[in-house]
């Protein structure tokens, strides 16, 4: 069955306009423009999950942003379709900046230097991509899941020489917890799930963990099934842990890589912003938000995400502001990358709402995706041209994009 896109079939940009223009102004949506599926790994049982959450809190604009893969696009944009929600098609990677690394670096992971996370904006669907892309993104999956199986068989090994009645199979975990991608979040879901169904008590549960642990005890209280999830990440799969792995340099890209990746696959690269921790901390990279700036500017990034959900409300404000005045765009999200489920609804940390200014801020990237998305769909230039982002004419995808999302809400 040959995959379509519904906004192909969306009137011209001149009739869209003509359109939204005569409707009366309603107030900001809610959206949503970063979240993981089970295509990668995620707190949602499964893609519909989201949708329905997403009704009842009522966000109008959801985005797929999974690790390595565009394999959830298709059903994520028919059940936008049924559920009247404007689907955003994204992906996000990892890559090493050599140099970075070697200088000690951190850039948006705070432990490890180099590393960067960074992600492609409204991807064209249904996917396009050519070939040495495909190959690349094919062997980015292939290398990820040769680390976590190695994990699996440290684990194995580690469970039977300290007669811990625990044994898994690779195979059955990712048919079972996982699609393509196995990740080291699927290992520690499955010790959990193995503990759980081991041992029924409290005690008898707690002692397991304990041996597992060498002799660690459990921190998280047994009904907080991420925070064990963590605890399990970092007692047996992070440096130091008896079923480590480190990762082969083959499992990176360079950003160079990434961004042509990206563009190839008809999105808008951007980056995305770790900002301050709960102590207030920066990365050495993102430390100083001009400075930022000019390096994200140098590799023709026009773009930054952020998950306000662990950022102090003054500080994203602050940060978010300054690069919207200088011609970013900035969408917000929320991940949904651990077992937790908490509400779809975008906040800052400690659950501070955002304000009018922020909600706009949000709505305005959103839209120029959206734009972006439409455009391409109809066989015209997106908001890139070649590498370059319209920047000058950024209040025209705005506008437009609110009349694609309004359109496509609204059928």
């Amino acid at each position: 069955m040959k995959v379509k896109n519904a906004l192909a079939n969306f009137p011209t940009p001149d009739e869209l306009l003509e359109w939204h223009q005569k409707l009366n102004e309603n107030p900001v949506p809610e959206i949503n423009g970063h979240i993981h599926t089970p295509h990668s790994f995620s707190a949602f049982a499964n893609i519909e999950q989201p949708f329905l959450m997403a009704q009842k809190e009522s966000i109008k604009v959801l985005g797929i942003n999974d690790f390595y893969t565009t394999d959830g696009y298709s059903e994520f944009a028919n059940l936008a379709e049924t559920h009247k929600i404007f689907p955003l098609f994204n992906i996000e990677f990892m890559a090493l900046q050599n140099d970075l690394q070697e200088a000690g670096v951190r850039v948006n992971d705070p432990n490890n230097p180099g590393r960067t996370y960074f992600s492609g904006k409204g991807l064209q669907f249904p996917v396009q991509m050519n070939e040495e892309s495909q190959k690349k993104i094919q062997e980015l999956q292939t290398e990820s899941n040769h680390q976590t199986f190695q994990m699996v068989e440290k684990l194995n090994a580690f469970f039977a020489a300290n007669n811990i009645e625990i044994h898994f199979s690779v195979a059955e975990l990712q048919q079972q917890l996982a699609k393509n991608l196995f990740r080291e979040r699927h290992i520690a879901q499955a010790v959990r799930l193995a503990v759980f169904d081991k041992e029924s008590t409290e005690g008898a549960r707690k002692t397991l963990f304990q041996k597992i642990f060498s002799g660690k005890e459990l921190i998280s209280p047994l009904d907080n099934l991420a925070t064990i999830e963590n605890e399990i990440r970092g007692n047996l799969l992070k440096a130091g842990g008896a079923a480590f792995v480190p990762e082969d340099p083959k499992a990176f890209l360079s950003l160079k890589e990434v961004i042509e990746i990206i563009i190839d696959a008809g999105g808008i690269p951007c980056y995305p912003v770790l900002l301050d921790d709960s102590k207030g901390n920066f990365t050495d990279y993102e430390a100083n938000k001009e400075k930022l700036l000019q390096e994200l500017v140098k590799n023709d990034v026009y773009s930054v995400e952020l998950i306000p959900g662990r950022n102090d409300f003054k500080i994203l404000k602050d940060f978010v502001t300054y690069f919207n005045e200088h011609g970013f765009v900035v969408t917000f999200g929320t991940e949904h990358n651990t077992p937790e489920l908490s509400p779809l609804k975008v906040s800052c940390r400690g659950g501070v709402p955002l304000d009018a200014e922020l909600m706009n801020i949000n709505y305005d990237g959103a839209a120029v995706i959206a734009a972006h998305q439409y455009l391409k769909a109809q066989g015209k230039e997106g908001y890139l041209n070649g590498r370059k982002a319209k920047i000058d004419q950024k209040n025209y995808f705005i506008k437009l994009g609110k009349a694609v999302i309004k359109k496509y809400t609204n059928n």
